[in-house]
């Protein structure tokens, strides 16, 4: 006879169901991303199956499950990931939607609804990296999507406007390349 009292206790990716349950809401999930204009864009790949196979292995990783994101991909860094691509309010309620129709889909017991949306609903207000309206900013690659009209500076690609910032207070470094030629 066992004392269940020395068992490990279930992480919450045995509770819901394991990889099925992973597989089933990654594929609604972006069964929904293929016919959205705004987000299927921002999957370079023409197929959607490495992105689904890459989300179902970070998620399996993060509720508990099998390590592989880590030992294919490195560590998440999932901001550092995302921003190439205009992530901005629009995005994110896109996406969201998209997985609550995946979660509403899986039928999951309250607690582990609740569990699993919260964070679905914390990850997608973390991504947002600009507020710029759709189709304005960086778009897939890091490379600009519009022109900023401005009479003074000619029509230029908005990376191309240099920017400077003041040093902040008390730190006297500064960035020389920052400076333009003969101004010091």
């Amino acid at each position: 006879m066992s004392d269940d009292t020395d068992a490990a206790p279930l992480t919450f990716y045995e509770e819901v169901g394991g990889h099925e349950t992973f597989v089933r809401l990654v594929d609604t999930f972006y069964r929904g991303v293929a016919e959205d204009e705004l987000l299927r864009p921002m999957y370079p790949e023409e197929d959607l199956g490495p992105a689904a196979e890459r989300l179902t292995m970070f998620l399996e990783q993060y509720w508990g499950g099998p390590t592989t994101y880590s030992e294919r991909r490195g560590h998440p860094r999932l901001r550092m990931r995302h921003s190439p691509y205009h992530v901005n309010p629009e995005a994110r309620d896109r996406w969201l939607k998209h997985m609550r129709d995946a979660v509403d889909e899986l039928r999951l017991p309250p607690l582990h609804e609740e569990t699993l949306w919260d964070y679905l609903q914390r990850a997608a207000f973390a991504m947002v990296n600009t507020f710029e309206p759709t189709g304005i900013g960086p778009a897939a690659g890091g490379r600009d999507a519009t022109i900023v009209p401005r009479p003074d500076a000619g029509n230029v690609p908005r990376s191309s406007i240099p920017v400077t910032a003041a040093p902040a207070s008390g730190d006297d470094r500064r960035d020389d390349s920052a400076v333009p030629p003969g101004s010091d």
